[in-house]
């Protein structure tokens, strides 16, 4: 078994991969982190066995906590989704704030969404809003960048944290 500095420049590597994995090559994110988690497993020397028990105990203490949560947190952002409400909820705070200022729309619309949803959540949800809106002439923002601008984007996550 492999313990200290070894385990930890493997852990390193383990994330590492996690990032270029799902950053780069858009693999499904829960799928790289439970062969990541098998692979450090077996990287340090854990049998097989004792690996897959260790993954299935966290996986299933991690649901046990917050299980709940999360699906109360899915059902109600397919619910927003579904029903146009995020979508509407948006376009309101657009005209309560103004066109100016779409970044602060977004980020209202953001920290509205992410009270009943996780925040990974609420990004899915607004992400498909954040195109109309930095389409639109927003005076402070560089000529070039106001077709995609990266603060208008980012606003729902930055809302949410």
């Amino acid at each position: 078994m492999v313990s200290g500095g070894m385990a930890i420049i493997l852990l390193l590597a383990a994330v590492a991969v996690i990032i270029v994995f799902t950053g780069k090559f858009k693999v499904n994110a829960f799928l790289v982190l439970i062969g990541i988690a098998f692979a450090y497993g077996l990287a340090i020397g854990l049998p097989a066995l004792e690996v897959v028990k260790n993954i299935k105990n966290g996986f299933g203490g991690t649901l046990t906590s917050i299980g709940i949560v999360i699906v109360a947190g899915t059902i109600m952002g397919t619910i927003l989704e579904k029903t146009g409400a995020a979508l509407a909820m948006t376009q309101a705070i657009l005209k309560l704030v103004g066109k100016k200022r779409a970044p602060l729309a977004m980020n209202i619309a953001g920290y509205v969404v992410s009270i009943p949803v996780f925040c990974d959540s609420g990004y899915v949800l607004l992400n498909p809003r954040w195109q109309p809106v930095s389409t639109q002439r927003i005076p402070w923002f560089p000529p070039h960048r106001v077709r995609s601008p990266r603060r208008v984007r980012l606003a729902p996550i930055w809302a949410g944290l």
